[in-house]
């Protein structure tokens, strides 16, 4: 087995030995993203190379969810719930069994299946048998298989789980030249993929749904809001209930914040912001939370935090994204954003939520021509609503 050959087996094992330990200590849980580095590169040494030299899971570097465009993504066309990033494969359109994400010259690919009526074990055979394939490693479990080689003058990896008569899975593809990058980002695609994602349980943090919920805040009393624009990014539909139906205006995307605008409202509670950037220290976080944290209820919730040099802690409820941070005198000092993090060396991912801040905020409403509230004497929850996007 020559030495990419050797490189593909060992990122898959250890992609499976995540996935599988971690379903085995709890069926149940979403398994997190994770890259399969355990170890340090070893320092170079003089002489002969020794095993551990060449050991592919000693050199696996942590990657940056935000650089690749880290997303957890439910796929309409099989009901898998899979990681994507998405700044390398922009491009998404159907295939003939699921959906295919590429890059825009097609070096890397990201496509899912869905098989109904399907045998485990046949499709296992047959993915091994498809055409210029050089298997690398294989693994068939009961409920699951993975593969991995070289197909042509690219890397791929398949996965695949059962339930029933149906197997769902994913494959991906990627060029030789990319394999720098690909090579963990595609274990952590592996990792990350659920075929059959528990409809009962919350979302996991981070996933796009196709019904999202955050929460945004009222600027203008005409129907101007600031929200998550990470929230309402991609929404065929953007819903403020109960006022209506909401059109994304603008964005800035250094800051994640988009400007909405409702249309036909009159004499909303526009928010005072604070004349400064708040300082660390206490402050208390004022939003919608989602439906499934709250029991459905819409009633603006507060929830205490402290603002740091890493950010807010604690992270807040899903559906905060968007959420109001209230400073001591009981105005806007800044907006909650809630993003991926960075996937760490301990192979940890989750939500970080961190604060936009005010200076940022009245900067971008003052380029959108929108005149920030200088002072009032409302509180800050009637000028806090849910905002719903929807997906295609």
């Amino acid at each position: 087995m020559n030495v990419r050959m050797t490189i593909v087996a060992g990122l898959v094992a250890g992609a499976w030995l995540l996935v599988t330990d971690a379903r085995a200590r709890d069926p149940a849980a979403t398994p997190s993203v994770q890259t399969a580095a355990v170890k340090k590169p070893a320092p170079k040494r003089a002489g002969r190379p020794t095993k551990e030299d060449s050991d592919p899971m000693a050199v696996v570097p942590v990657f940056s969810a935000e650089a690749v465009g880290w997303q957890l993504v439910e796929d309409p066309k099989t009901g898998a719930r899979l990681g994507v990033p998405e700044k390398l494969v922009p491009h998404v359109s159907a295939s003939h069994a699921g959906s295919r994400w590429a890059s825009t010259q097609g070096q890397i690919q990201v496509e899912t299946f869905r098989l109904t009526e399907a045998a485990l074990p046949a499709l296992f055979e047959d993915e091994k048998k498809a055409s210029h394939r050089q298997i690398a490693s294989s693994v068939l479990k009961p409920d699951s298989f993975s593969i991995a080689g070289v197909q042509g003058l690219k890397n791929f990896l398949v996965h695949a789980e059962a339930r029933g008569g149906e197997v769902r899975g994913v494959t991906i593809l990627y060029d030789q030249a990319t394999e720098g990058t690909m090579s963990h980002v595609a274990v952590a695609i592996v990792n990350a993929f659920i075929g059959f994602p528990d409809p009962n349980a919350a979302p996991p943090p981070g996933l796009r749904r196709l019904v999202e919920y955050g929460s945004a805040i009222v600027v203008g009393s005409d129907g101007d809001l600031i929200a998550s624009a990470r929230v309402v990014d991609q929404c065929q539909a953007i819903v403020v209930p109960p006022l209506g139906h909401a059109e994304r205006i603008a964005e800035d995307k250094a800051n994640d914040l988009a400007l909405l605008r409702l249309y036909g409202v009159r004499n909303l509670v526009a928010t005072a912001l604070a004349g400064e950037n708040t300082q660390p220290g206490d402050i208390t976080l004022v939003g919608v939370a989602d439906p499934l944290a709250q029991d459905g209820d819409a009633t603006p919730t507060s929830a205490a935090a402290r603002l740091t040099a890493q950010g807010v802690e604690p992270a807040p409820k899903l559906g905060f994204s968007g959420a109001a941070a209230v400073d001591a005198n009981g105005r806007v000092a800044g907006m909650v954003d809630l993003k991926p993090a960075a996937i760490a060396g301990n192979g940890a991912a989750g939500q970080a939520a961190t604060l936009v801040r005010i200076d940022g905020i009245r900067a971008f409403l003052l380029a959108q021509h929108i005149t920030p509230v200088a002072a009032g004497t409302a509180p800050v929850s009637q000028s806090v609503v849910r905002v719903i996007c929807v997906r295609k």
